[in-house]
This record gives structure tokens, sequence and C-alpha cells, in this order.
């Protein structure tokens, strides 16, 4: 972001302009074609739904797209996504557009663009927005406590069927934040459920993305940079949007609470931090940073009053079950994905896969990350930037990584001071796609 500053430069040239337009079309293209071929179902990229994309079929038909969606076309298209995105940030990060007054129109258009066709697809991936409506129905439609129940607890319920396996026994692991603000979904029936869950998605990543604007603009950094950067992503799009993940919620919270801190607030800004770890755990480990930087009592307070105002008002419904995320964080740590960094490490060296005694060594190295960064921040460094760090060694060292665990780090790796921490960033994403698209380049036998 340094080259973004404010300093004069020479308006883009034709073959720069041309260059940007090509890489957004490609983006705009490689979505249409996701969202397209998607809609047309029968597809085991996109998990079984109530029919939500009837209409998107008729316009399919007319466009000549009406092809399911298959691993090879959903490859290609995520690597044409992520090469334009490339192209796109290499412009971008240098600065090159930066002198163009039509860049932040123009980057506010593609985004907003981006954001509204994944929205109106099919869910994509991953069947976890079904397991928020499903809880949330648990709760309003039939009386019982999410955190006590797993979704087969009312097995006969219509949206049971498209959870997935995994989860149907399991208690909610999300915050009684999110959980409240989810409960309003039980009430609109499937179809507008789902439709709820992704306005919900969508009004969190427009949130998001304001945020980082204005957190962007305060830091003098480029504002429509540091909104293409997060917005045009392609794990942001296609995972995080497509999935309509409450992921994109703990962001918006994050990144208020940058903002409210930039502008000292700070008992708002840890109240907000407070906001997302009540919604998913992980950005909790904002909080230490922002304390030992900024050391100020008020975040102490905020902090505190926050949690207490969430506590009154989920005891009622939840009683202390909905506080106890450790229960919940230690539960899920013991996953193991087959796209995490560990198990492949693991594949790596010649072992089958991850053991438990590989998890006391990951949990013992994110300490050791955790302490140090912590030491750093206390000697001045930018607990913007060490909160990222620390989101992104909890992202690598998780044995249960998920694409849109990738974004937590994004929105605050623009706005940090360390430029290292946006590079990381990329890269561990970068690392994530080659992983995905890697059967494209595998010999057919």
């Amino acid at each position: 972001m340094e080259a973004a500053r404010g300093a004069e430069r020479a308006a883009p040239g034709r073959a720069t302009l041309a260059l940007a337009g090509a890489c957004a079309l490609v983006l705009v293209v490689a979505t249409l074609e996701v969202v397209l071929s998607g809609a047309v179902g029968h597809s085991p990229l996109i998990p079984g739904s109530p029919g939500l994309t009837g209409w998107l079929q008729a316009i399919d038909r007319f466009v000549g797209f009406y092809e399911r969606l298959g691993f090879r076309m959903y490859l290609i298209a995520l690597l044409c996504f992520a090469a334009a995105y490339g192209g796109l940030l290499a412009l971008v990060l240098r600065g090159r557009l930066a002198a163009d007054r039509r860049a932040a129109k123009w980057a506010i258009v593609l985004v907003a663009a981006l954001n509204a066709l994944m929205v109106a697809g099919p869910i994509l991936f991953s069947t976890d927005v079904f397991s928020y409506i499903d809880y949330a129905r648990l709760g309003v439609l039939h009386g019982l406590d999410p955190y006590l129940h797993g979704p087969v607890a009312a097995n006969g319920d219509g949206i049971y069927k498209y959870v997935g396996d995994d989860w149907r026994k399991v208690p909610t692991a999300y915050g009684p934040l999110y959980t409240l603000l989810s409960y309003p979904l039980g009430l609109l029936g499937l179809k507008g459920a789902v439709w709820g869950a992704k306005a919900m998605a969508l009004a969190a990543s427009a949130g998001t993305l304001a945020l980082t604007w204005r957190c962007a603009r305060s830091r003098g950094y480029d504002p429509p940079t540091a909104l293409l950067v997060v917005g045009a992503n392609p794990l942001y799009v296609l995972y995080g949007l497509g999935g309509a993940h409450n992921d994109l919620i703990m962001t918006f919270f994050m990144m208020a609470a940058v903002a409210l801190a930039f502008v000292d607030r700070d008992g708002p800004a840890a109240a907000s931090v407070v906001a997302g770890a009540l919604v998913k755990a992980t950005v909790a480990a904002m909080l230490p940073f922002m304390l030992l930087a900024r050391r100020r009592m008020s975040i102490v307070w905020g902090a505190l009053a926050a949690l207490v105002a969430v506590a009154v008002v989920s005891y009622p419904v939840f009683g202390l079950h909905g506080l106890d995320v450790i229960s919940a964080l230690n539960r899920d740590a013991a996953l193991v994905s087959t796209d995490s960094f560990p198990n492949e490490i693991a594949h790596m060296l010649g072992k089958p896969g991850v053991f438990p005694a590989d998890h006391t060594l990951l949990k013992a190295a994110l300490a050791i990350v955790v302490l140090h960064l912590m030491w750093r921040t206390w000697r001045g460094y930018d607990w913007v930037a060490a909160s990222g760090w620390a989101l992104l060694a909890i992202a690598v060292t998780s044995t249960w990584l998920l694409a849109w665990y990738t974004l937590w780090t994004l929105p605050l790796a623009v706005v940090a001071r360390d430029r290292r921490l946006l590079i990381a960033t990329l890269a561990v994403q970068g690392l994530f796609v080659i992983h995905q698209t890697a059967p494209l380049f595998s010999p057919v036998t």
C-alpha cells in the first residue's frame, strides 16, 4: 500500500487502462460462469438447497451458458479469476491507477457487481448456511437450545436434509450474538431464510468494504486500492459470498473496531471486537494487541460492557451455554481438512495425516507466535498488523482450514503499516488456489 500514498503520479496510459479493463472483464465473466452454470444444479459443487435459482436458469438458456458446473469448469473459472485478480493487483499496488480520478468510481462499480452477482446465485461449496438456518429454526420453531442440541433433534424440519452430514449431531459453535441475529431467519420459511442469510452476508460485506475504504483513507493509503484488494479477491467473492458465510459478519465488526480505534474511540472499538467474537470467536485475538498498543482502561471497560450486554440479552434464551465458546473451539480444533497446511505438510513428510501430538505442537507454535507479536506490540509495532499476523497464524496452524478462513486477515492487511502482512496473506491464498486447481495439471490416466 505504500505506493498508493499521496505523492503525485503521472496519469495512467491507455495500455494500463486497457489492461485494467480486461482484468475487470475477466473477473465479471468468471463470476457469471460460476453463477449461471451453478444455477443449472445437479453439481457436486452446489449443495442441495431449497429452489432459489429457477429464474437464473431462464437467463442461462438465453445467453447459452446452460451447462452444469463441473469440477473442471469451476477450476478453470477460479484460475482465470485468480489470474485476473493478480493482474489487477499488479497495477493497483504499484499506484498505476491512483492518479486516475475515475479509478474510485470504477472500483466501486466492479466490486459491487461481483458482490451482487455472487449473492444472486446458488449457495456454493458449503452447507454452512443451512446449519445457520437450522439452528435458528431449532430455537424459534422447536423451542430447543441450539447450544445443547444439534439439527438431528428436529430431523423432521424441512431444512434438515440440507445440513451437512458432519454437523447434524453437533450443537452450534457460533457465538450468542450471531445466534440471536440469525433467529429471524427461522421465521422466513426455507427459501426466505436462505435469501435472508444471503442478504445478511451482502450487508456485512458492504459494511466491511466501506470500513476498509475509510480505514485506508485514515492511514493515508489509496482507498480504491484497498477496496479492490479485498472486494475483488477470488476467495472473498467465490467462497465467502458464494457460501453466505458468517465470517463476513465477524469481519464487519472487526473493521468497525479498527475504524473506531483510528478516531480514538477505544471503548466502542473494544466493544466491537467483543461483538465480533460473539459471532465467531477467532477475532478475539485482536483485543490483547489493541490493549498493549493503546494502553487505555477504556478498552477494558468497553470490552466488559459489550460482554455484559450480550450476556444479559442471551442468558434468558441460552443460559450460560451461549457463552461457552471454549468447548466449541476445542471440538473444532480436533478436526482435519484436506486443505489445511498441517495436513499437507504431514503428507509431504510421508505421514498419513495429523496425529494428536501434532495438534499439541501446533498449539505451542501458535502460542509462541502470539507471545512474540504481543512483545513487539508492547515495543511499538503496529497493533493492526500484529492482529493480522495472529489471525493468519491461527489459519495456517489450524488443521481445519477452509477457504473463507484466509479472509480474516485480508481487510487488516490492506490498512496495516507492515506491507509484509499483505504479501503473506496473498501468498497463503495463492497456495490455497494452487492446491485447488492442481487437478487441472495432473496427467489424465
